[in-house]
């Protein structure tokens, strides 16, 4: 579980992102002594104390006209209205300046709940700059070295305190399911048409919409949860920042999601950053529908569904498991046949196959199909269980987990799904040595 959202902000060169790995434990962000060198906001999960918040590193707010200036300050904004708590970052060696200053009322603001940090405090002559930084008008400062690892535990306490309490969790007992895709490919229309309302903004705007909207309705007596999400937009654009922001809240709205609808503009095809939306869900884990969208503008004969699947196939080969459906979100065609198919993707999901079930599914895979041997030393089976669903994650028993080859690991997920369907979910099989 998500507990929420944290953005580090500050002017350029205090550490923000040098802090941020620190935070992650590991090198996520481009680090430089070059002031403003952090363009994009980049985020991760940081785990404090058996919880897990949410992480967004920024460009440095910058107050005069320099270079990437008005990127980065709308980058910042965009993380400061994201998150729950704001980390303001400042430098001890630097003393506070003008632009702290103004950043600090740019803060009080945003009415967030502001830890204030000062970096940089590396030995005890800079650990007692730390009482100039009382005049930001904010809480006590935490001194730290982000370089160094010191104060680092203060200051997520600090942020464990001040961060309220989200409910980022799946819906329970709902069946609850996201749009995602490329800017303009029709979500908004596709949401509007399942609800057969106009419950979101529609435009031929690219990126319109900025936020997950959660919407619960009911379908023959069922309860659903739709969330629709920003566009996700090709790196390299004027408006990378916004594209940042629309894919954390797209990463937000999949984690709560049994079933994630993928969708492809019809009319201009399949794109290069279509396999970056949809490997978001693949890497989650999540129950997954390609839908083909904009079907009516589409010029068509008998053939052409075919020649659309076997192009999708080949596009996205780790996606060979999720069904592909055609639809007009404008005319509403075949719309109807989304839900239906939403509910059997999610019953896969969230199948639990028998262990002995299991076991002669894959002893019979086994005689039909044996692993080959490795360095003279061949891989056993000896049994295996379904430990989790969400995805249907398998555990196989074995007497070397190296020797259990990617290829024969395909191999058995080929035969389960033969065996149980399992349409719509990718299935994780692991490899542990018997004890």
């Amino acid at each position: 579980m998500i507990r929420g959202v944290a953005a580090i902000v500050g002017r350029p060169n205090v550490g923000k992102s040098t802090l941020f790995n620190r935070l992650l434990g590991e090198r996520k962000s481009i680090v430089d002594d070059t002031p403003g060198v952090t363009r994009d906001r980049i985020y991760g999960d940081v785990e404090w104390l058996t919880q897990t918040f949410r992480l967004i590193d920024t460009g440095g707010i910058q107050l005069e006209d320099q270079d990437f200036g008005d990127e980065i300050n709308m980058q910042v904004d965009i993380a400061i209205e994201e998150a729950d708590v704001i980390i303001f970052l400042a430098s001890a060696r630097e003393g506070v300046t003008a632009d702290d200053l103004a950043i600090a009322r740019k803060l009080r603001k945003a009415g967030k709940p502001v830890v204030l940090a000062v970096n940089k405090a590396d030995n005890e002559k800079l650990q007692m700059e730390v009482y100039d930084f009382y005049q930001l008008g904010l809480d006590d400062p935490i001194t730290l070295s982000a370089s160094h690892g010191i104060g680092i535990g203060d200051l997520l306490d600090r942020v464990m305190e001040k961060m309220p309490v989200r409910d980022l969790k799946p819906y329970e007992g709902v069946t609850s399911f996201c749009v995602i895709g490329r800017p303009n490919v029709g979500k908004s229309s596709l949401v509007n048409a399942i609800l057969k309302e106009d419950r979101t903004i529609v435009s031929n705007v690219e990126g319109t919409t900025r936020d997950a909207i959660d919407t619960p309705f009911f379908y023959e007596g069922r309860e659903y949860m739709i969330i629709d999400t920003a566009g996700i937009r090709k790196r390299g654009k004027i408006w990378e920042n916004i594209e940042k922001y629309s894919i954390l809240r797209a990463v937000s709205a999949i984690e709560r999601s049994n079933v994630v609808l993928f969708l492809i503009d019809g009319e201009k095809g399949i794109r290069a950053q279509d396999k970056h939306v949809a490997g978001l869900a693949h890497e989650a884990g999540k129950g997954v529908i390609i839908v083909y969208n904009k079907w009516d503008a589409v010029e068509k004969d008998e053939k052409t569904m075919q020649q659309i699947t076997k192009k999708i196939r080949e596009e996205f080969k780790y996606l060979d498991y999720a069904p592909v459906a055609f639809v007009s979100a404008l005319t509403g065609a075949k719309v109807q046949n989304l839900i239906p198919l939403i509910d059997q993707v999610h019953e896969m999901c969230i199948l639990r196959v028998p262990t002995n079930v299991l076991n002669d599914v894959i002893l019979d895979a086994q005689m039909m199909n044996p692993p080959k041997p490795h360095n003279g030393r061949q891989l056993k089976i000896y049994y295996s269980s379904q430990v989790s669903v969400e995805p249907p994650t398998i555990v196989l028993f074995v007497n070397d987990p190296e020797l259990l080859h990617f290829s024969y690991t395909r191999y058995i997920e080929n035969r389960l799904r033969e065996a149980f369907g399992f349409t719509g979910t990718p299935i994780h099989i692991t490899a542990r040595k018997r004890s």
